[in-house]
C-alpha cells in the first residue's frame, strides 16, 4: 500500500514530518501537547492517515465557514505531525474567526489554542473573507443555539461496544487477521475525530458567544468560568470521583494502607495475594474495566494505560488516599454548582428580554458541547484501546520471534510495513534500532511552540536538560497565563513532569505541569491550584479544574521551568497570573538551583 506520511532525513536521523500548508503556515504545539505530548510513533500516524483525509476535511467543511478550495491541501491545513511532534495549525483557526461575527482572532487563539502572545501575528490574505462562508456559519450557529441533543454521542457509543465485544475472538486471531482489524478499526476512529472536531467546534464557539455576553452585557468576561462551573457529567472527570472512592478505601483501612505504605512497585500482586485486600481488588479491577482506557499519552496506542500498566493507577490513588477529606470531589462539585446556579439567576436579572433569551441559548449551547466534547473523546479514547491491545498482542508475537525484541518495536514500523514486519520482524531490526535512535533523540529535545511556514532543524532545538534555557523567578515574580478556572489558592509549588511520578505531591500543593491529559486528573483533587505551562481554555486541564473547582491558570509559559519546587506560589484563576510569594528554604536568589 502506498505510505501516506513521510519518513524525512530530520538531521538527527530518519522520521516521520509531514509538509506543513503554504496557505496556511503558522502552527502550534497549543492543545496539540494535551493529544501527543510525547514523540509520535511512525506507525500511529500512519495508520490514521491510512484512513484519508476525507473525515477531518468532512469535519472542516461542516460548519459552512470553510469552503473546498479553503482545505484543497488536505489534512495538514489543520494539524500534522512535523519533526515527530503533532502541531495544530492556528492560521486557519484565525481565519474562521475573520468570518465568525463578533470573533477576534485574540479570543480564537485563547479559546483553542492558548498561543496568544507567542504565535507569529497573523498574515491577511484576501482569500481570508468570505461573506457567503460568513452567512452559512451564522446559519449553522443558529442551529448550534437551540440544539437539544448531539446524536452522534449514543451512535458512536454503540459501534465502540461492538469492537470491544469481537476482541477476545480477534485476540486470539492470527497474524494477518489482527493487522485486517486494526486497519478496519481506523475507519470508524476517523469518522468518531470528524465528529468531535465538529463537536469542539460548536462548545468553542458558544463559550466564545457566552464570553462575548458576558465582557459586553456584564462586563465581566472571567464570569464564563463561573457559569460552567461543576456541569457534571464531564466524563474527563468521571476517573477522578471513582479513585477518589478507591483512596477512601484505602485510607479507611489499616490493612490497605499498610500495603500502600509499602510502596506501589509490586502493589498490585500483593493486593492480588492478600485475602485481606479482596474488595478493594475487586472495585479496582471494576475501575479498570470502565477506565482502564485512560492514562498518559492515551491517544497514542504504544503507550501504556491504567489497564495495561495497572501500577500507573495505583500510583495516583496513593495520592488520592492523602487527601483531606475535605477535598472530596463531590463536595466541591456541589459547592460548584450552587455557585453556577446563583451566577447564571444574577446575570439573567441584570439582562433584558431578548438579552436574556440570548443569554439563556448560549449558555445552554455551551454547556451541551462541553459535556458532548468530553464524551466523544472519550469514547475514541475507548476505541483506540481496542487497536492498542490488538497491537500488543501482535507486538508480542513478534517480539518472541526476535533475539532482544520488545512490544514497542511493532509502532517504529511504517503502516506500509505492517504487514510485511508480521511476517518477518527479523528484517526489520536494523531499520526499528535506527528510528528507535531518531525517537530518543527528538525526546531529548524541546520543539518550537509555535513555527511558521518551515519547522527549524531538530538539531537546533534546544535540549530540555539545558538549565539555562528559563531563568528562575524571584520572590514578587509572576507569570501571566490565561485564567482557567476561577479563584484563588496559595500552597506550596511541586513541579511534575509525569503524572506517574508524582514526587511529593500531596495536599495542600500546587501543582505545575507542563501538560495534562486525563492521567493527571486524579492529580488535581488533593491540590489547591493546577498551573499548566501550555493550553487554552477548552483545554483538559480547564474543563477538568471547572469540575473539581480548583483554581487554574493555563498558558504559563515555562511555569514548570521559571517555579522553583517547593517555592510558595499565589495562583489567581480569575486573572490568570502565577506569583511566587516565598522560595524554597535552600533557594538562594539567581543562583539557578
Amino acid at each position: 500500500m502506498p505510505e501516506p506520511v513521510p519518513l524525512v532525513d530530520l538531521g538527527v536521523g530518519t522520521y516521520v514530518s509531514e509538509r506543513p500548508s503554504t496557505r496556511y503556515p503558522v502552527y502550534t504545539r497549543g492543545n496539540a501537547g494535551e493529544v501527543y505530548p510525547e514523540v509520535a510513533y511512525p506507525l500511529s500516524v500512519g495508520l490514521s492517515r491510512s484512513a484519508g483525509d476525507g473525515a477531518v476535511i468532512r469535519a472542516l467543511l461542516g460548519g459552512g465557514v470553510l469552503t473546498a478550495s479553503d482545505v484543497e491541501e488536505g489534512y495538514t491545513c489543520f494539524g500534522g505531525v512535523f519533526g515527530g511532534y503533532m502541531y495544530l495549525n492556528v492560521s486557519l483557526n484565525r481565519v474562521i474567526a475573520i468570518r465568525l461575527p463578533g470573533v477576534s482572532i485574540e479570543q480564537a487563539d485563547t479559546t483553542y489554542l492558548g498561543s496568544e502572545g507567542q504565535a507569529p501575528p497573523h498574515r491577511p490574505d484576501r482569500r481570508d473573507k468570505n461573506r457567503l462562508a460568513t452567512l452559512r456559519a451564522i446559519r449553522t450557529g443558529w442551529k448550534m443555539l437551540n440544539a437539544t441533543s448531539v446524536p452522534e454521542l449514543a451512535a458512536d457509543r454503540e459501534i465502540v461496544a461492538a469492537w470491544r465485544a469481537q476482541l477476545p475472538e480477534l485476540l486470539a486471531a492470527g497474524d494477518e487477521e489482527i493487522v485486517a482489524a486494526v486497519r478496519a478499526l481506523m475507519g470508524p476512529t476517523m469518522e468518531m475525530f470528524a465528529n468531535h472536531l465538529e463537536i469542539s467546534s460548536k462548545a468553542g464557539g458558544s463559550m466564545q458567544l457566552l464570553s462575548k455576553i458576558c465582557e459586553d452585557r456584564l462586563g465581566d468576561g472571567s464570569l464564563v468560568l463561573t457559569l460552567l462551573g461543576g456541569l457534571g457529567e464531564v466524563d474527563s472527570a468521571a476517573p477522578s470521583f471513582a479513585m477518589w472512592t478507591l483512596g477512601r478505601m484505602v485510607a479507611d483501612d489499616p490493612a490497605l494502607t499498610a500495603q500502600f505504605d509499602a510502596g506501589v512497585d509490586g502493589l498490585a500482586e500483593r493486593l492480588a495475594a492478600d485475602p485481606a485486600a479482596e474488595q478493594f481488588d475487586t472495585a479496582f479491577s471494576s475501575f479498570l474495566d470502565q477506565y482502564g482506557s485512560r492514562g498518559p499519552n492515551e491517544w497514542e496506542s504504544a503507550c501504556d494505560t491504567w489497564a495495561t500498566a495497572p501500577e500507573l493507577a495505583l500510583t495516583l490513588i496513593d495520592r488520592m488516599r492523602r487527601s483531606d477529606p475535605q477535598h472530596e470531589p463531590s463536595l466541591r462539585a456541589d459547592s460548584l454548582a450552587t455557585e453556577r446556579v446563583t451566577a447564571v439567576e444574577q446575570a439573567r436579572s441584570r439582562l433584558h428580554c431578548f438579552q436574556r433569551w440570548n443569554f439563556d441559548k448560549t449558555l445552554a449551547a455551551a454547556a451541551l458541547f462541553s459535556r458532548a466534547r468530553e464524551r466523544e473523546k472519550t469514547t475514541i479514547i475507548e476505541l483506540i484501546h481496542v487497536g492498542r491491545l490488538l497491537l500488543r498482542e501482535l507486538g508480542a508475537r513478534t517480539a518472541a520471534r526476535v533475539d532482544g525484541g520488545t512490544i514497542e518495536d511493532l509502532w517504529f514500523v511504517t503502516a506500509g510495513e505492517l504487514d510485511a514486519f508480521a511476517a518477518d520482524p527479523n528484517a526489520f531490526c536494523e531499520v526499528i534500532a535506527a528510528r528507535r535512535a531518531t525517537r530518543h533523540e527528538l525526546a531529548r529535545r524541546e520543539p518550537p511552540f509555535t513555527f511558521d511556514g518551515e519547522l527549524p532543524p531538530p538539531i537546533t532545538w534546544p535540549l530540555r536538560s539545558d538549565p539555562t534555557r528559563a531563568a528562575p523567578l524571584a520572590v514578587g515574580d509572576s507569570i501571566t497565563g490565561i485564567g482557567g478556572c476561577a479563584g484563588v489558592a496559595v500552597g506550596r509549588a511541586r513541579v511534575v513532569t509525569d503524572p506517574g511520578e508524582p514526587g511529593d505531591l500531596g495536599p495542600g500543593d500546587v501543582l505545575i505541569a507542563p501538560v495534562t491529559d486525563p492521567a493527571w486528573t486524579p492529580l488535581f483533587v488533593p491540590v489547591e491550584a493546577i498551573v499548566v505551562d501550555v493550553g487554552g481554555q477548552m483545554s483538559h486541564a480547564v474543563i477538568v479544574s471547572r469540575e473539581l473547582g480548583r483554581a487554574c491558570v493555563v498558558a504559563a509559559t515555562d511555569a514548570t521551568r521559571r517555579i522553583p519546587d517547593g517555592a510558595m506560589v499565589s495562583v489567581d484563576g480569575n486573572a490568570g497570573t502565577v506569583t511566587v510569594l516565598e522560595l524554597p528554604s535552600l533557594q538562594v536568589p539567581g543562583d539557578g538551583t
